[in-house]
């Protein structure tokens, strides 16, 4: 686990995570933290409430898992 100490770090996270395109992919390889770290410093930074809403938002959401995305835009083709 990287360990997010700087104020501008937290800050920048917190922005990735609100951002609707930025996938926890990118966030990875921005970071280095993966996702159940990203939604831990959200749970630390956010009020209780904040954090309610960004994962009710975020869950289930296409555009913040590059996989399912992906596998929606470019359904597999069928067999005829």
């Amino acid at each position: 686990m990287k360990p997010v100490q700087a104020p501008e770090q937290i800050s920048r996270i917190i922005r990735w995570a609100w951002e609707d395109r930025t996938t926890f992919e990118e966030i990875r390889e921005r970071s280095g933290l993966t996702e159940s770290q990203v939604i831990a410093v959200m749970r630390r930074e956010l009020k209780p409430s904040s954090f309610r809403l960004w994962r009710k938002r975020v869950s289930g959401r296409l555009t913040k898992h590059r996989q399912r995305l992906e596998a929606h835009l470019d359904p597999p083709q069928q067999a005829e």
